[in-house]
């Protein structure tokens, strides 16, 4: 409990705090949003670097090396599995260019923190209006275009129980439009450093990711390329069992 309240000490003092930082990268993205962008993840990743060291957590990487076979200026798509606000904090300080999320639209009205996670280039989408959130998509496949990778949980939602839930495809527009590489992530172990703790607490835990090879939606004709994004769930969830 007690790191706990440390981590919401610090995380509410370094939102508020930063503010002034917030309204400099804010102009930054402005007037270059790929520059502006960048500097907006290497000081974020700073903050979350501080909320892992906090827990005592370690994490074990694996296929990290595959990121290697994308240009670093070259946007990609991260395509995870959910279980925790833990896989967006991780995700944001081992991956080696600019990241941003699509986030659902609730936390657009969380105060301060809605601005913060706008600086990343992360969008808010909106599951329930078909119109906005093709819109979203759309916005999403432009910033990629611009070189700014994304993260994209399917699921819609955390899991509870460690299984996957259905896949909504949708969001794989993004890379298939603007041409850019889908990696898929498999996370294991985010939930056991919060939500699995009864009463809540944040623990020291081991945490595996895995990257797989990098693939180019676009270059595949229409039968693959939906062959596989129907394999998308299946290819996780390999990852997945090799980390038991």
């Amino acid at each position: 409990m007690i790191k706990l309240v440390i981590a919401g000490i610090y995380a509410v003092l370094a939102v508020i705090l930063c503010l002034p930082v917030h309204l400099v990268l804010w102009l930054s993205i402005k007037k270059n949003p790929y520059k502006g962008w960048t500097k907006s993840w290497k000081f974020i990743r700073g903050f979350f670097n501080g909320l892992i060291k906090i827990s005592g957590s370690d994490i074990e990487l694996r296929g990290i090396e595959n990121l290697s076979e994308v240009p670093a200026d070259k946007g990609i798509l991260f395509v995870g599995n959910h279980t925790s606000f833990f896989d967006v904090i991780i995700l944001q300080t081992i991956v080696d260019r600019p990241i941003g999320f699509i986030a659902k639209k609730e936390f657009k009205r969380v105060p301060l923190f809605n601005w913060w996670v706008a600086d990343l280039g992360s969008l808010f989408l909106d599951r329930k209006n078909v119109r906005a959130g093709l819109e979203t998509i759309k916005q999403g496949t432009d910033y990629m275009k611009k070189g700014l990778s994304l993260g994209l949980f399917p699921e819609g939602t955390r899991s509870h129980d460690g299984k996957l839930l259905p896949f909504k495809k949708g969001g794989y527009r993004m890379a298939e439009e603007s041409e850019s590489a889908m990696v898929l992530v498999a996370f294991t172990g985010c939930d056991d450093i919060l939500e699995n703790n009864k009463p809540l607490a944040l623990r020291k835990r081991h945490v595996i990711v895995e990257f797989s090879k990098p693939f180019y939606p676009h270059e595949l004709d229409k039968k693959d390329r939906r062959d596989a994004y129907d394999e998308i769930p299946t290819r996780i969830q390999a990852m997945l069992d090799t980390h038991k």
